[in-house]
Formats: structure tokens, C-alpha cells, sequence
């Protein structure tokens, strides 16, 4: 859908007031004034005088630059670099990625963001490889440089300086790019209707953030070799990072992403953590270091002071990464610059850790609530997550990410976490074999699968049906609001996975374009309630807001995982209708049940007593009743009161076992409607398609009654 976008009015007298959407604002008048738990914790270490001396000597004191300057480069080995080399070697010497003006103006001619981003990406994932291509080809010549003969040229010397070539001609890029901004950020067309970017207003966003963190980390590890061979390359770094981030972060107290309003999301640590990056190593005056960083430092404070005890981030596993996972990460670079002044021991921070493997169904499937993938990528940071359960003791966090560590770092991840990867395996096997079992042999290391997670703050159970194992059914149920950041209408839904694979799914994020966060994001399919496995009553879309919300009937428990939630609120239905849905694991089943004893099951229970549709309780016009489900992998519906859901078409998961759906024929009519996956994103992790089963209510069914569907494993299939 081309997105319906028109150029701001400006006359010619007009002039750009203060706003808080990104156009010129006032100078920053905060500084100081929010008292989070780092402040508590930090008491007046975190202050600009404090930060003065403390950040004395801290780029040096950075793992990164430390490990480097050890020769920690020449450990890494080539294995977990020889996927990046040859893709390095590759495009050595060939021409860079070059995102045009017109790949810019198309987010606001027909919404479509992938293809100036896809650009910008591509050239930064280029300028990492080059630089870690740069790290070993210089620990090479290090190396060679203690056995090498008088007056012989070592024989990497070349290539070295290729390399080198390499990182100066990606990073002059970045430097003489118009604008480090993503368009779908951009706030140039709000303000005057131009599809060129104002250098004169940069906008401060993730995509700026992320490059002067991109520029901070080369300079830290390549510094001395920059200077050599591109004199002047450095300054000019420095000047382009004041002029699109410092500066603007400093000046102005009007972006959206610092919460002030209250509203805190993942943007705020992500931005705030390049910050700290880039002044902590590319702003030389100790003064406005300190000013920068303990202005950082009181915007994550902020962050901090929104997570809820429980540790529970609405927006889901998939954003966790870039959002508690970048928290972290500052956290950890404040603690090495200031040698341990700033330590980050606070409850919350345990509980963000936890986050990760409370949400796991199994092998790489996670619950995937709002914009999230539903499988994780195969090249996330992990080694953030062990360096952390190490630290605080928490041996699941540190297990689960040791277990899913991969072979070799995705440079996607960004240069600052990749160099971090690649330094962490250089210690070998002793991380993973620290969280081993005792008695566990030389096997693939097993996540701890937990068994019960309810996090009170998102109304989020998560229940396996054997701890510890990927083998038999996971549920997954969500009761919450729709005003979580980056929201689906998905209050009440249901995820049900079979050996660690969801077949009652969540479909996840399609492919962002500027419909997405636009005033017609509802009109996506994948964010509609009609596309959750969720009730209909009388056809009508959940509504968007924070009102239209669950209400726990029952909490539930390790004894008793079932969660009982009251529905009404989240379709707008008035207070003397009522839309109960409970959901439950039965690890054993009953001998009376109709299934084996000895096999789990889960129950999905809805009961509801609605009256009469009307004009104000269905204003989609419509007096049915209906109840859905969305099915993944390949869907067989015997109209009899049974369905069998198997992996089969699902990328990875084929041959697996099948689950059975069953439920009293009598009480609905089950129609069955075929979505086709067109969207990459959405095909790459369920393939070609999702089944919804639509369970209409007979009409004496409609103003009130009972519905069951239950899910076991089906062995035959």
C-alpha cells in the first residue's frame, strides 16, 4: 500500500517554530533533574565533575582496545571468520554500495523503506568486515614480524594496506553521506516538504547513532594505522560525529526517544548506548566528554526506571536485543571506562537478563509478541548475555546463551558487538564448558528450557510441559493492552508449540515500510486481531490504546499454569458483556480424557455472555460469533471436530511431529481461510503459508455459550 503522504505547507514568511518531531528545538535544560536507580546506585559518580576524572585514561581501559592491544586479534583463530573473509575478499576492490537520492525519496513517495536502508546497510556491513579484515591482516603481521629475517618484507605487508584502503574508503563514505538518518526518521519532509536531508538539522535517530558508533569503534582499534595512512581521516571523523550527534544531542531536549513524556522505548538505550560509544572515544575535550556522558547516562536512567521489577519488555524477545540488550551493553562500557566507579548491580538488570530464556519454546523459536520474529537470528550477540549471567551469577541466562553462541558473529549485529564476539571466542571452549551440566559430555551444550514463567507486568505465561527438554507442547498465552510499543492487536492470544516449534502461531513482523508506523498500521494483516488467535465476538477488531485491555481472573502458578483473562475491555464491549478465556497446560493427562494417559495437553477455554449485537457493540454489522485460530506448517480439517497441524513447509522444521485439535463439532462451524506469504520476512519463517481456522457459533450460541479447543501431539502424523 503506497503511503498517503503530503509535503507540509510553508509559506514564504513562515518560519520553523520549536517542535518536539525533530525540527530545531531549545537547548537541553534537563541535565540532572531525573533520579532513576542509576542514580541511586551511582549517587553523585555519574555527575559531570565526577565523570571528568573518572573517564581520565577511559578509552584505553576498554576491553576492546585492550584485548588489541595484547594481541588479542591474533587468538580469534579462522573459523569464526571465514564465512566474513571470503565474502570481504569478494568485494575488495570492487565498487560500494551507493544509496541515491532517489532510494531516499522513495519512504516518502510510496513508502517503501528497504531500499535506501537495505543500501545503508549493506555499506556498513561492508565497512565491518573490512575493519575485522584490517585487525587480523595487522595481528598476521605482528606475528610474522617476531620470526621474520632481517630485511625480509613481511609477505602480509600488501595486503595489510589494502585492507586499511578498504576502512578509510568506507568510512570517508559515511563521512560525505548527506544524511545518517533513515528517511523513515527524516523530518525534513515534515518541515518543509523536501526528500533531500538538511544538513543544517540533522536528525539524531538509530540510524545516526549507530554510524558514529560504527566511526568510535574503527578509531579505537585501527587509530595509529588511520593516521599512516590517511592523514587528516581521523579529524575529519571527529567533526562529522560533533556535527550530526554530539552536538545535536547536546542542543536539544525535544526528542521524542528520551521519554520525557514518559513514554520509553527500545530507541533510548539503543540511541543513548552509540552516544557513550562515540564520546568515549572520538570527543577529545574532557569537559564536553563528562557533559555528553552524563547526559547519556541520565536518558538511560531513564530506561531503567521503566522496566517493570519483573524484568518484562512488551515489546517482545526480537527488540529485546536492541533495546534492555543495548542497555547493557553501555552498562557494561561505563564500567570499563571508569574502572568499576560506575558498577551496574541493580535488581533490574537481573531480571532484563532472565528475559531471553523466559520467552524460549525451543531450538531457535522464541514467543514472539508484537514486531518480532517468531526465530530468532542464527548470529545474535550471545556473549553479551554469558558476560552477564557470569557476572551476576545467573546460571540460566549464562547456559542459554552459551548454548546458543553461534559458530561465527553476523556482522549485522554492528561493528562494536561483532569485534566484541569475535574477541570473546578467541578464550575457546572454557565460556561454554563453564555452563555445562556436571557429568554432560562434549554435546551440543542444551538451554535450560524452563519450565513456568507469568510475568505479572505483561500478563505473560509461558508453561512446558517437560522441563528441561524440547520434546512435548509449550504454551504460550498473552493477556496485556494495545498501547504496548510496537503493538499488535493480540490481547488474549495463544501460542501453542510442539517439540519447540510453534503450530498455533503468532506471524510476527512483515516487512516495515511507512504504512507500518503510520496512521494505517491496523490495516496491516499480521497486526490485525483477525489475524491472532483470538475471539470475534460479533466480527469486531480489537481496539488500539491502552484501555482496550485484559483483566487477569486468575494468576497463575507452577501448580496451576493456567491463565484466566477477562476480554470484553479489549473489543470496546460495554460493561454488562463479558469474554472469558482461560488457558492451561496439562503436563498429565486425565484417564477419563480422550487422549492417552500420560500425555499433555493444552485447553483453551472461552465462555462469554454478550446480549444482543447492536449498533454500539458491533459496528462492523455483523451478529456472528466467532473464535480464531492461526495455524503454521501444513493444516489438515477433518469437519468431524478434529484438525492435525504438522511442521511440514515450515523452513527447518519439516518431518517433525503434528499436533491434533480437537473440539466438539456440534458447537461451531469451521471455515478455512489460506493466507499466502508474499512478504520475505514472513515467508522466510513460516514459508509459504498460514491457515486460520474461523470457528463460527451457531446463532443460539451467539449471545452467550461455551467453546473448547484442545491440543495434544498427535504421533501418528
Amino acid at each position: 500500500m503506497a503511503a498517503q503522504l503530503k509535503p507540509a505547507r510553508m509559506d514564504s514568511a513562515e518560519q520553523d517554530p520549536p517542535r518536539s518531531d525533530g525540527a530545531p528545538g531549545t537547548a537541553r535544560s534537563l541535565r540532572g533533574t531525573f533520579q532513576g536507580p542509576l542514580a541511586a546506585a551511582w549517587r553523585g559518580d555519574a555527575g559531570e565533575d565526577a565523570l571528568l576524572r573518572t573517564l581520565a585514561g577511559g578509552r584505553e581501559r576498554l576491553t576492546v582496545h585492550q584485548a588489541a592491544m595484547r594481541g588479542g586479534w591474533s587468538a580469534v583463530g579462522a573459523a569464526p571468520v571465514s564465512a566474513l573473509a571470503g565474502e570481504a575478499e569478494a568485494e575488495r576492490g570492487t565498487p560500494w554500495p551507493q544509496p541515491l537520492l532517489s532510494h531516499y525519496a522513495r519512504y516518502f513517495r510510496d513508502g517503501n523503506r528497504t531500499a535506501y536502508e537495505g543500501l545503508v546497510a549493506a555499506r556498513q556491513q561492508r565497512l565491518t568486515r573490512a575493519v575485522v579484515m584490517a585487525c587480523l591482516s595487522d595481528a598476521q603481521k605482528q606475528a610474522q614480524e617476531h620470526v621474520r629475517k632481517p630485511g625480509e618484507e613481511p609477505v602480509s605487508s600488501a595486503l595489510r594496506q589494502e585492507w586499511l584502503d578498504e576502512v578509510i574508503d568506507g568510512a570517508c563514505l559515511l563521512c560525505e553521506q548527506s544524511s545518517w538518518c533513515w528517511a523513515a526518521h527524516e523530518d525534513a519532509y515534515s518541515r518543509r516538504g523536501d526528500v533531500v536531508p538538511d544538513r543544517s538539522a540533522p536528525y539524531l535517530d538509530l540510524g545516526a547513532g549507530e554510524v558514529a558508533a560504527q566511526l568510535a569503534w574503527l578509531d579505537l582499534v585501527l587509530g595509529e594505522q588511520l593516521d599512516k595512512r590517511a592523514p587528516g581521516l581521523r579529524r575529519r571523523i571527529r567533526e562529522e560525529v560533533m556535527d550530526r550527534v554530539v552536538r545535536p544531542f547536546l542542543g536539544r531536549d525535544d526528542w521524542h526517544w528520551l521519554g520525557l513524556d514518559g513514554d520509553v522505548h527500545n530507541w533510548n538505550p539503543w540511541i543513548h548506548s552509540n552516544v557513550i560509544a562515540a564520546a568515549m572515544v572520538l570527543v577529545d575535550d574532557p569537559g564536553l566528554q563528562a557533559q555528553t556522558v552524563a547526559l547519556a547516562i541520565e536518558g538511560l536512567d531513564r530506561f531503567f526506571a521503566s522496566i517493570p521489577a519483573d524484568g518484562a519488555i512488551d515489546e517482545g524477545f526480537a527488540y529485546w536485543w536492541n533495546g534492555a540488550g543495548r542497555a547493557l551493553e553501555a552498562l557494561a562500557l561505563l564500567e570499563e571506562a571508569t574502572a568499576g566507579t560506575l558498577h551496574a548491580d541493580i535488581p533490574v538488570v537481573r531480571e532484563l537478563l532472565a528475559f531471553p530464556h523466559r520467552m524460549h519454546l525451543g531450538h531457535r523459536w522464541y514467543l514472539n509478541v508484537a514486531d518480532g520474529a517468531a526465530r530468532a537470528s542464527s548470529g545474535l550477540p550471545w556473549d553479551l548475555v554469558r558476560r552477564w549471567g557470569e557476572r551476576l551469577g545467573n546460571r540460566d541466562a549464562a547456559q542459554h546463551a552459551a548454548a546458543f553462541k553461534a559458530a561465527a558473529p553476523k556482522v549485522e549485529i554492528g561493528l562494536g558487538r561483532t569485534l566484541r564476539a569475535l574477541l570473546d571466542r578467541s578464550g575457546g571452549g572454557k565460556a561454554e564448558q563453564r555452563h555445562r551440566p556436571q557429568g554432560q559430555d562434549a554435546s551440543p551444550l542444551t538451554p535450560p528450557l524452563t519450565g513456568f514463567t507469568y510475568l505479572e507486568s505483561v500478563q505473560i505465561m509461558l508453561v512446558r510441559e517437560n522441563p528441561g527438554s524440547t520434546h512435548g507442547l509449550v504454551l504460550a498465552a498473552k493477556g496485556g493492552h494495545n498501547g504496548e510499543h510496537h503493538n499488535h492487536r493480540d490481547v488474549g492470544s495463544v501460542v501453542v508449540a510442539l517439540d519447540g516449534v510453534p503450530l498455533l502461531a503468532d506471524a510476527g513482523q512483515p516487512t516495515y515500510t511507512a504504512q507500518t508506523f503510520g496512521p494505517d498500521r491496523y490495516g496491516i494483516r499480521a497486526m490485525q486481531s483477525a489475524w491472532h488467535s483470538v475471539p470475534a465476538p460479533f466480527g469486531l477488531e480489537q481496539g488500539t490504546g491502552r484501555d482496550f485491555a485484559a483483566a487477569v481472573e486468575n494468576v497463575p502458578t507452577p501448580e496451576d499454569p493456567r491463565l484466566v483473562l477477562g476480554l470484553a475491555a479489549a473489543y470496546g464491549l460495554g460493561p454488562a458483556s463479558s469474554w472469558i478465556r482461560s488457558a492451561s497446560l496439562e503436563r498429565t493427562a486425565s484417564p477419563h480424557a480422550v487422549q492417552r494417559p500420560g500425555q499433555g495437553r493444552v485447553l483453551i477455554e472461552d465462555r462469554w455472555n454478550l446480549g444482543a449485537p447492536d449498533g454500539a457493540a458491533s459496528p462492523a454489522g455483523t451478529p456472528d460469533v466467532d473464535i480464531h485460530f492461526l495455524l503454521s506448517g501444513t493444516v489438515e480439517v477433518d469437519q468431524e471436530g478434529t484438525a492435525t497441524v504438522r511442521p511440514d513447509g515450515i523452513p527447518g522444521a519439516a518431518g517433525g511431529r503434528g499436533a491434533l485439535l480437537r473440539w466438539d463439532p456440534a458447537a461451531a462451524v469451521v471455515h478455512v481461510d489460506e493466507w499466502l506469504l508474499d512478504d520475505p520476512l514472513l515467508a522466510q519463517v513460516w514459508g509459504p503459508r498460514l491457515t486460520r481456522l474461523r470457528f463460527r457459533m451457531p446463532e443460539t450460541m451467539r449471545a452467550a455459550g461455551a467453546f473448547t479447543l484442545t491440543v495434544e501431539a498427535n504421533d501418528e502424523s
